[in-house]
């Protein structure tokens, strides 16, 4: 414990966006038919740096098959909220699930990029015996402690009962229990983020896991029986207060991104696909003066006809590849908005200043089903642009290439090695690849998400306005 908050944790997302410069990322590692533990890589993201782009130091596990997918900070600028009984706490440990093993290891970051390490690991017995959940997804770190999302619920598949949130400790990293009081309509589970000073959160919806742990069901997404609601939170009295459909044929809302800035009462959501026209979609979502909320679809990505030998045959009865919005991601100053199309390897860069209109103002392309596109260091990119990640000052938006081991099998039966690139922003929008940024990851292994050292775009939540 400090004496003084960590100088990492920011008040407002303006004052984050001027502190110094990410050097490291923390990148997950999957082995995607478990003859491998998963690992931690520690990349050397400083320009200065004679290291910069490779990986530096691995924490690999001493368990096979936890198939590793989102994680998160033990602590972040939550911390300051003046409801917290936290503030000197430190963003020293990364809180990661295991998606398929239910087991949830704590790695201490402290003391350098060579120094990271196993401090704790907490078994799947645990989160059963006082969740009743399983499969944990997303982490976040909250005032009184840290948050996860799950994707299923008890018994061998997971489906007795639905998937929930449920919170750790974040110093002693005990599970405490569920976070639920009164779920309501809610059944499905995904995404989750919150406006703290506002008390209410929001929560999106995937699948149940036979619906996902082997690779997607075709008949499930024809017939719309994924994810298709947003949830909105009394994030104190841990009830739901609202749910808003996106119509059935919006399969999969995933990633929730409220705006940094608590006085904005607004955030977006991406839609996988649309099973009428295999669109993808943005959705901004608004809070109304009384307290209601309502969700309006602002941005559409279409499908790219294709040839159907050029496509794996989950797609060749369509003749055309879907975009599949897999990620979104929003900057500190609220002004972009990334979306990752994974299917046709573009990367989107939108300006939502006005978000109920984002404009389209910069796109790149790497990878992609059928495009291929290789990255300007003529290294091959396989897969698509998937999870983002972008530097708190704006500047810089990190990206891997796997989604899920078998949906990755399924869309990209070639493989899908591991990746991590980088693309530099523009001082008034527009994107461009860094030709000299190619990370290289162990043989086997697949990338998935990634943390930036200090905080990032998708970790912290701020308790105070911007001042500008």
């Amino acid at each position: 414990m400090t004496i003084r908050p960590d100088p990492t944790f920011h008040a407002s997302p303006r004052l984050a966006m001027e502190a110094p410069a990410e050097t490291l990322a923390y990148t997950l590692m999957l082995s995607p038919d478990g003859s491998q533990p998963d690992g931690l890589a520690v990349v050397d993201v400083d320009p200065k740096s004679s290291d910069c782009g490779k990986i530096v130091h691995q924490v690999i596990m001493p368990h096979k098959g936890d198939e590793f997918h989102h994680f998160g900070w033990n602590a972040c600028s939550s911390a300051l909220s003046p409801l917290s009984g936290h503030a000197f706490l430190e963003r020293r440990y990364l809180i990661i699930p295991g998606i398929r093993s239910s087991r949830i290891y704590v790695i201490d970051v402290k003391g350098g990029p060579k120094a990271a390490k196993i401090h704790k690991i907490i078994e799947p017995e645990e989160i059963f015996s006082k969740t009743g959940y399983s499969r944990p997804h997303t982490v976040h770190c909250g005032p009184e402690g840290i948050y996860i999302s799950t994707l299923g619920g008890g018994g061998p598949d997971g489906t007795d009962g639905p998937p929930g949130m449920f919170l750790m400790d974040c110093e002693t990293f005990e599970v405490i229990g569920r976070y639920e009081m009164d779920r309501g309509v809610q059944d499905k589970q995904y995404d989750f983020w919150w406006n703290l000073p506002r008390n209410y959160m929001v929560s999106s919806e995937w699948g149940l896991p036979p619906q996902y742990e082997n690779g997607i069901v075709p008949e499930d997404l024809l017939a719309n029986k994924y994810g298709h609601r947003l949830h909105f939170w009394d994030l104190r009295e841990r009830r739901n207060i609202q749910t808003v459909d996106l119509g059935a044929n919006h399969q999969m809302a995933l990633e929730v991104r409220p705006a940094h800035d608590p006085v904005k009462e607004y955030g977006f959501c991406g839609v996988v696909v649309d099973t009428t026209n295999l669109e993808g979609s943005i959705w901004t979502w608004w809070r109304n003066k009384d307290g209601t909320f309502e969700a309006r679809k602002t941005a559409t990505i279409p499908a790219e006809p294709a040839d159907p030998a050029d496509l794996p045959d989950l797609l060749k009865g369509f003749s055309a590849v879907p975009p599949l919005v897999t990620d979104i991601d929003l900057s500190l100053d609220d002004r972009f908005l990334y979306v990752a199309c994974w299917g046709t390897g573009e990367l989107r860069q939108y300006d939502v200043t006005d978000p109920m209109a984002p404009k389209l103002a910069g796109s790149v392309h790497v990878g992609g089903i059928v495009r291929r596109e290789p990255h300007p260091s003529g290294q091959v990119f396989a897969g698509g642009p998937q999870m983002l990640e972008i530097s708190r000052d704006g500047r810089r938006v990190y990206w891997t290439n796997s989604l899920y081991s078998t949906w990755d099998d399924q869309f990209y039966p070639a493989g899908v090695p591991a990746a991590m690139v980088k693309a530099d922003v523009g001082e008034n929008g527009g994107i461009t690849l860094d030709p000299n940024f190619f990370v290289d990851f162990p043989k086997g292994y697949r990338s998935h998400q990634i943390r930036l050292e200090g905080g990032d775009c998708s970790t912290d939540s701020f308790c105070y306005p911007s001042v500008r």
